[in-house]
């Protein structure tokens, strides 16, 4: 409940004592959903708020859930052209959209409990998304639901007129998803602090690498998919530069890496933001939570030789808002580096409102449907996404 009624209700909504419940719904597919649902869910704890988390894929038929879980990285590291077939036919309606709204609709009645008590209920996956949007749809959820979009490029998927508010990190995804009739807002990304603090120098002791040199980090995701092999040996084409891998848990591909010259080939970490701070610039293929990491702490980004599907949207949407630059072969990556290593790190205010929190936001949307007198930033500028 609101602490004090009358004039306190005029305070900021960050010195409110708010004592309601949110579900998170995330997936475990990848890092990105689940690691924006881990932060958000950190930050509203320390707001007092109650917070439960779920994975989407849990409340899935078993064969779904292998669907999901087990053919995502093998289908885009082995099959990329057909996993690109299936993220652009999932725009349309036709049987792909059929399979996937049947997928959906499995899902409702255990969300359905999930959400039962909640006071709002939060997805970073896009089918949570469509799951929410149903039951909206349907009065089964009768609290506010919000997506928090990871990825840069909106998609159908993304995307529910039910959903009450779609959140995303960047200016760029929030007028992308335009197109698909909903209102987006850009409320900054969910990335964890460091855990603790190191400086440029130690981490490039550590590393073995020069005080001096330029150094390019690459993140190839958890699962190290996509051509990393080919851009790590495009980036040592250039004469001065030194390049630190993610591998994620791909042990195969870091020992492969760590033969290579002037490579330094890791595998799990979880002091990405120190790599990022002894780092000039960051590589990336798919735009997902290396990407956010990197925005948080101003390291600026290219996106070289994406994954096939929800890769190449994210690139191009990144491309043409000036987020980071797409190169097509190995020239045009050189003169990138150079490009965005001279310019140095980048201010977040052209990506986002400064100090937004998405966080703050949800917040703000958990005292509105607490107390109708409060109004959070969002309903009372954009109402319903």
């Amino acid at each position: 409940m609101v602490a004090g009624t009358g004039p306190a209700t005029t305070l900021p909504l960050e010195q409110i004592a708010i004592r309601g419940r949110v579900v998170i719904i995330s997936a475990t597919v990848g890092q990105g959903h689940e690691g924006a649902a881990r932060e958000l869910a950190r930050r509203l704890d320390r707001r007092g708020v109650t917070v439960e988390v779920h994975d989407y894929l849990d409340a899935l038929p078993g064969y779904a859930r292998r669907v999901l879980r087990d053919l995502y990285a093998p289908t885009v590291q082995y099959a990329p052209a057909l996993f690109d077939r299936l993220f652009h036919g999932l725009e349309h309606h036709g049987a792909l959209r059929r399979v996937a709204d049947w997928v959906c609709q499995s899902a409702e009645a255990t969300v359905e409990a999930w959400a039962a008590d909640a006071d709002v209920v939060v997805t970073t996956y896009p089918l949570g998304g469509q799951t929410l949007g149903a039951l909206r749809e349907q009065g089964r959820l009768t609290v506010p639901a919000v997506t928090y979009l990871t990825d840069p490029a909106a998609h159908a998927t993304w995307c529910h007129p039910a959903v009450d508010h779609h959140l995303t990190v960047t200016r760029a995804t929030a007028a992308d998803a335009a197109r698909y009739g909903v209102r987006a807002r850009a409320t900054g990304p969910l990335a964890a602090p460091a855990a603790r603090r190191r400086t440029r120098v130690a981490v490039r002791e550590e590393l073995g690498l020069p005080p001096a040199a330029p150094v390019a980090l690459i993140s190839a995701g958890s699962l190290g998919m996509g051509s990393v092999r080919r851009s790590v040996q495009d980036l040592i084409e250039h004469p001065d530069l030194r390049v630190v891998v993610l591998c994620g848990r791909n042990d195969r591909l870091r020992r492969r890496l760590a033969r290579l010259p002037r490579v330094v080939a890791l595998g799990w970490r979880d002091d990405v933001p120190a790599l990022m701070g002894a780092c000039d610039v960051l590589v990336h293929n798919a735009g997902g939570l290396s990407l956010t990491e990197a925005l948080a702490v101003g390291l600026p980004a290219i996106t070289y030789l994406p994954i096939p599907g929800h890769g190449l949207a994210n690139a191009d949407v990144l491309d043409r808002a000036g987020v980071a630059p797409w190169p097509r072969d190995v020239h045009g990556l050189a003169a990138a580096v150079d490009e965005v290593v001279a310019g140095g790190p980048r201010a977040s205010g052209d990506l986002w409102r400064d100090g937004a929190d998405p966080a703050a936001v949800v917040h703000g949307i958990l005292a509105s449907a607490l107390s109708p007198t409060l109004r959070s930033p969002l309903s009372a500028s954009t109402g319903r996404s």
